[in-house]
């Protein structure tokens, strides 16, 4: 499974950190962030909740920027502490599958890159409808591995490493699409559906965070790949990137909807 999935039982917890604060370094990365933000139609002293909030970047900007609090939900320590020396003080080690909040105490919660690493999504997103007001609003935010594409040479091969990013390292990384659906089959409303591109041309500036060049050795370390076709992967995209052609590209959905009243608990 992906590091994400239990960051603290990694070798080294604290680099994922840093991985998460090189992507939000990034330019598609604030911009889709700031969207989420928007979509949340944050008000002057509500209180807000992301859940699965790494290290807090979002957080931070939300409280900041709209004189609101922002409660937080990771269930790993390590990015606890680094939430906590960023001051933001609310900040739960808890799962998204229980949320440690009361019915209807929050004014709206956000998800960003999280569903995908959770074991029971559904759940996890009925908990969201659980703790925010009526009247309030959800926002989920993640890739769609289904949607990849890698310009190299080999197109099969390509869709064999994709298909394996997809289906092998994250436990929902096809689910985005169904965000909407989900949502609106939990009795939520205005639900809304924005696609972003995250478009690679240059891995050598993003390859550190993504790490595309390294999925087909990973793939062969697992015996889906025979390790000759993960070094002809490795060489085709080395040659893609020095005849400027290379491409990688993923859609992320941005899903948002208000909660109108709550499913009757089972």
């Amino acid at each position: 499974m992906h590091g994400f999935t239990d960051v603290d039982r990694q070798p080294d917890p604290k680099s994922w950190v840093g991985v998460l604060d090189r992507l939000s370094g990034e330019p598609f990365y604030q911009a889709y962030q700031q969207r989420v933000r928007e979509l949340l139609r944050p008000s002057s002293g509500r209180r807000y909740l992301d859940v699965g909030a790494g290290t807090g970047a979002s957080a931070v900007r939300l409280r900041d920027d709209h004189d609101v609090t922002v409660l937080t939900v990771d269930r790993s320590l390590t990015m606890a502490v680094a939430m906590r020396a960023r001051g933001l003080t609310r900040c739960a080690v808890a799962d998204a599958h229980r949320l440690p909040f009361l019915d209807d105490s929050i004014d709206g919660a956000w998800a960003d890159r999280t569903v995908q690493h959770l074991d029971d999504p559904r759940a996890a997103i009925r908990e969201l409808a659980r703790v925010v007001r009526p009247g309030g609003r959800i926002v989920l935010a993640d890739p769609d591995y289904d949607t990849q594409v890698l310009d190299i040479a080999d197109q099969d091969l390509a869709r064999r490493v994709l298909r394996f990013r997809a289906d092998c390292l994250l436990r929902n990384g096809t689910l985005a699409h169904q965000h909407a659906g989900i949502l609106a089959t939990l009795g939520l409303a205005e639900v809304t559906v924005e696609p972003r591109t995250l478009l690679v041309r240059n891995p050598n500036a993003a390859d550190n965070v993504l790490g595309l060049r390294s999925w087909a050795g990973t793939a062969a370390q697992r015996g889906v790949l025979d390790p000759a076709e993960a070094r002809a992967f490795e060489e085709q995209f080395d040659e893609a990137v020095e005849a400027g052609r290379f491409t990688y590209a993923v859609t992320f959905f941005l899903t948002a909807a208000t909660v109108y009243f709550h499913e009757p608990s089972s």
